[in-house]
């Protein structure tokens, strides 16, 4: 039996944990007693303490397993797929950080080894999405609109956090980078908010992050952007604490003590952003791709809308970003990937039968992408 080192089990990194003890041999790891606490009851799944930031003890842990999950913070992210990738694992990895993954393609080609980074939702299914499509048409503008949200609206941030706040708030200070005529344009994150309709919810407003990520490298489509959704109202209260300076990275000085504003608002935030494991809360993305096929003009879209899973008690966004991991890791185990190098989602699925896996994996665990086409006669 394959066998599986998950390292991090936060929401997600659990809900892929129980996902995928059923079919193989799962070690989760976390540094966090109470995170892998949670896990207790689950018979067929190793649990071990492990702090990534332990080089030694990660080499050593690692070693014999066929796969590895990166399910750590975006905050130790790289660091932590930097070390995997020096060591030779195969390796699939959600952890979202910041710096550029292809800094380790070359390592990765020569380790023979493939690095599939940002499978979740959003990057993930996403660029999913838009990599296997432009097979069958040209596409000349993708949009993507996506977030999480709870069901119940609290006053006054009405939103709640799946992973830890402070990668939240990256998205909100990192600038954003979208696509135009094949040009990069960057603008402020939080800019251009529109009011988008959402079926079954209602109105969410839109705004820029920098959600693209690869596809900047990878330019399928001369026009990309992609859009965070939350309810409106919420994007105004982050503007004015990044503009007030609570966002901020660079230390202070307060009396004797000398704090970054992010830390302190991220620690604040904490609870207040606290999503419950039995919480109600949903997954929202519309991906929107219109071009041309056999000079027919074309449109594609899909339309997810998953909530909180209550048969699993698992929330949507780590379901939805979750599972695309796990249906990746399953796609590389049973041999059907065979690339090497560090491979971004658009690249992962480019055939019909892997895309077709793919989709039954999503109906089989109740999380629906509905397509919708529309094409000139």
């Amino acid at each position: 039996m394959k066998n599986i080192i998950i390292l991090g089990t936060g929401q997600v990194g659990r809900a892929m944990a129980l996902d995928l003890c059923r079919d193989f041999s799962v070690l989760a790891t976390d540094k966090d007693e109470k995170a892998l606490f949670k896990l207790k009851t689950v018979e067929n799944l190793e649990k071990e303490l492990l702090d990534v930031n332990d080089s030694g003890n990660l080499q050593k842990m690692v070693e014999p397993f066929d796969l590895v999950i990166n399910a750590v913070p975006g905050t130790i992210g790289f660091a932590t797929f930097k070390r995997i990738v020096d060591l030779g694992k195969p390796l699939v990895d959600i952890a979202f950080f910041e710096q550029d993954p292809f800094a380790m393609h070359k390592t990765a080609v020569e380790k023979g080894i493939p690095a599939f980074v940002d499978c979740g939702v959003a990057p993930g299914m996403s660029h999913i999405l838009l990599g296997y499509w432009t097979q069958y048409m040209d596409v000349d503008d993708y949009i993507c609109y996506v977030g999480g949200l709870p069901k119940k609206r609290q006053w006054p941030y009405e939103y709640k956090a799946p992973f830890s706040p402070v990668d939240v708030l990256e998205e909100y200070i990192r600038p954003a980078r979208y696509v135009v005529n094949y040009q990069v344009v960057t603008k402020p994150a939080l800019s251009d908010p529109e009011l988008v309709d959402i079926d079954p919810i209602g109105t969410l407003e839109a705004f820029n992050t920098d959600g693209l990520r690869t596809l900047l490298k990878n330019q399928l489509a001369p026009n990309m952007i992609e859009k965070t959704l939350r309810y409106p109202g919420h994007r105004q209260i982050m503007q004015i604490l990044r503009d007030s300076g609570f966002l901020n990275k660079n230390k202070i000085q307060i009396k004797d003590q000398s704090i970054r504003p992010i830390d302190l608002t991220s620690r604040l935030l904490f609870e207040q952003w606290y999503l419950d494991d039995t919480e109600e809360e949903f997954t929202a993305m519309q991906v929107l791709m219109r071009g041309s096929r056999k000079g027919r003009k074309r449109q594609i879209r899909y339309d997810l809308f998953d909530t909180f899973h209550s048969e699993t008690k698992t929330s949507s966004m780590a379901r939805t970003t979750g599972y695309t991991a796990t249906a990746i890791a399953r796609l590389y185990l049973q041999n059907r990937l065979k690339q090497t190098g560090v491979i971004p989602p658009e690249s992962i699925i480019r055939n019909k039968a892997d895309f077709e896996y793919l989709m039954q994996l999503f109906e089989e665990r109740d999380i629906y992408y509905h397509f919708s086409q529309q094409e000139d006669e």
